[in-house]
């Protein structure tokens, strides 16, 4: 049973992962439509998991902390550009010019886009001769294409009862970004490559600096540092930087400490267990709990297509699941074979009889 419930952890703090990540992005249409600027969002996001994650990192891994190297430095900064400041703004630049569905749907290529950078550095092998080397593949492609069919494909509306709570208020002067498709899929697009680029690389941090904590917030720090340069380059209004105690502050610190903070710790800890494959397949799952939230806080409709969709997901999530244990249990198996032999060696030693005496 012990067994079966640590198999079980990678999964369900993935699970836990994307429902925070759902409400980021219910957040972010708030604070939009309350006028925050969307590059001030993501600098007070990272400023606030730095000012979480750094005490905790000091706190928790103060006498099991890995030694600091430039690699690992350099790394850390990667992580904090890719995953950090340059996913982040691609992202929330992608939701300005099209729509939060769209971009949603976008970061679904995640998956698809990590197994292609996984695959050519070497960390995942297609292995298409075993099973579970075509249970990963067709498991990811179920997984995409339940994502676009939530997304694209709608039919008869389903009523999930008499509970609606319309937070969603619109802004006098809220403008529409009609025409702007092809500029937002290409920042999507660019979002998506960068938080691959990010998985890529913080499964390669990890080998040298399992420090999840310290990582994490190096990362964080060099995210609010690069998003800080971006922001105040691009919004000289000082009344943007003003927080209070309403909707913007809640956003930038939710999305800072539990989003940017606790939930990275969790991917990282993952991609260690599981890989980078692994941690990007539960995507999916974000646009899954945005379209229930949305349809019951934002006024916005369910329909058939999001019920097809959001099986289809949950088979590819189990198809990618079966086929990452299936190579699991065939590397702790060669492990044990190879245990046993090693512990029955005998060392004979040949000592003169003068030795002795």
């Amino acid at each position: 049973m012990w067994n079966a419930v640590q198999d079980l952890k990678p999964v369900l703090l993935m699970l836990v992962v994307q429902i925070a990540f759902a409400g980021v992005n219910i957040l972010y249409k708030l604070a939009v439509n309350d006028g925050m600027n969307l590059r001030v969002i993501v600098a007070y996001r990272f400023a606030f998991a730095t000012a979480f994650m750094a005490p905790l990192a000091l706190i928790v891994e103060r006498k099991k902390r890995t030694k600091m190297t430039w690699t690992v430095l350099f790394q850390s900064f990667l992580c904090g550009l890719f995953g950090g400041s340059l996913a982040q703004n691609f992202y929330l630049e992608a939701l300005a010019l099209t729509s939060a569905t769209f971009a949603s749907a976008m970061a679904n290529l995640i998956p698809a886009i990590t197994f292609i950078l996984a695959v050519s550095f070497g960390l995942e092998k297609l292995n298409l001769g075993t099973a579970a080397g075509k249970a990963k593949i067709v498991g990811t492609l179920i997984g995409i294409g339940g994502a676009m069919t939530l997304t694209l494909v709608k039919g008869a509306e389903i009523e999930l009862g008499s509970f609606h709570l319309n937070l969603l208020h619109q802004r006098k002067g809220a403008q529409t970004h009609a025409g702007k498709t092809v500029p937002g899929a290409l920042c999507a697009l660019a979002s998506g490559i960068s938080y691959a680029l990010w998985l890529i690389i913080q499964a390669k941090m990890s080998e040298r600096y399992p420090s999840h904590y310290s990582s994490t917030a190096m990362m964080c720090f060099w995210g609010s540092l690069l998003s800080l340069v971006f922001a105040l380059c691009s919004e000289r209004d000082w009344t943007q930087w003003r927080l209070g105690w309403n909707i913007r502050l809640l956003t930038v610190a939710y999305s800072g400490i539990v989003v940017s903070g606790m939930m990275v710790v969790v991917i990282s800890w993952c991609i260690r267990m599981r890989g980078p494959l692994f941690a990007s397949v539960f995507n999916p799952l974000m646009l899954v709990v945005v379209a229930l939230a949305g349809s019951t806080m934002l006024n916005e409709k369910l329909h058939v297509g999001c019920i097809i969709g959001a099986v289809l997901i949950v088979c590819g999530l189990y198809v990618v699941i079966w086929g990452k244990s299936k190579e699991l249990k065939k590397k702790n198996q060669l492990v044990a074979s190879e245990g046993p032999n090693e512990s029955n060696t005998i060392q004979i030693e040949v000592r003169s009889t003068v030795e002795d005496n």
